[in-house]
């Protein structure tokens, strides 16, 4: 069993799960996390949210996919120049 296998029982609870992934990273453009796809607003109010609201955000969260493009450029980029 993992570290995080072992510690992740302490933060369960009865109510939807968060999508969060552990890959929190803001994509520049879209404001959204590029693991779970929730606004930063989303993220920050989560846990008083209502189990409906959250239900909203979670059935949205597919369609922002397309929202969080992969960047271009980088070191990949300069090293086929």
């Amino acid at each position: 069993m993992t570290k995080s296998e072992n510690t992740d029982h302490i933060w369960a609870r009865a109510e939807i799960e968060s999508p969060c992934i552990k890959v929190c990273v803001i994509h520049p453009e879209s404001r959204l996390c590029t693991g779970c796809l929730r606004s930063i607003d989303e993220i920050g109010a989560w846990s008083r949210m209502t189990a409906e609201a959250r239900s909203g955000v979670m059935a949205e969260l597919p369609s922002r996919a397309a929202l969080v493009t992969k960047r271009r450029g980088g070191r990949a980029a300069r090293l086929k120049s």
